[in-house]
């Protein structure tokens, strides 16, 4: 079984790093799964998160800081020791398209869709009509992971349900947290009567 799910996703690796490739994407790709590239937009929704959408926008940053230490810390010192998976860049270098360097050794899981995801999950959900483009964002990132070779896809799978299930965890203490604090008449946890001009 475990040889089958090996030989899918080795299929289909090189069904995205060589099948679709082209000179277009070739130029896009590794762009996009360049991390310093989404660093100006990052700091950008920090500071909209911080000083432009009132408490939800404050909670949310808060949330996100979080939910970025216990997913990039766990999948990078604990997940890929435990898995143990060489990433195609090293073990399949003679056989694909290597559009970028080749990274640390490790692959699974991919940090790049556990922090995208958890990132989209947070955020989309005290944001919810930005929920989907979002998820497209998160979605787009991982899959540039594939493409320029640094990726199987079972790491993106595994990375993104990381990812999505570290910040339901993060969401789920949150609403513990705010359902303790209303008890107790505490109002820096409420915020739905906040203007909706505080939407992003």
């Amino acid at each position: 079984m475990i040889e089958q799910l090996n030989s899918l996703d080795k299929s289909l690796l090189y069904f995205i790093n060589k099948g679709l490739s082209n000179p277009i994407l070739d130029q896009i790709m590794p762009f996009i799964t360049n991390q310093n590239n989404w660093l100006i937009p990052f700091i950008v929704l920090s500071f909209i998160l911080l000083f432009k959408t009132g408490a939800r926008g404050k909670i949310a940053f808060t949330l996100l800081l979080l939910g970025f230490a216990l997913t990039d810390f766990s999948a990078s010192q604990y997940l890929k020791p435990f898995f143990g998976r060489l990433r195609p860049s090293y073990t399949l270098i003679s056989e694909i398209n290597l559009l970028v360097n080749k990274g640390g050794k490790l692959s699974l899981p991919s940090n790049h869709a556990a922090n995208s995801f958890m990132i989209a999950t947070i955020v989309g959900y005290f944001f919810s009509h930005y929920k989907v483009p979002l998820y497209i964002w998160a979605s787009i990132i991982s899959f540039s992971r594939i493409y320029v070779g640094v990726h199987y896809p079972g790491d993106i799978i595994m990375g993104a349900l990381y990812g999505y299930g570290i910040a339901w965890i993060v969401l789920s203490l949150w609403v513990i947290l705010k359902m303790r604090e209303l008890k107790r008449g505490h109002t820096w946890v409420w915020y739905a009567d906040e203007s909706k001009n505080n939407n992003l």
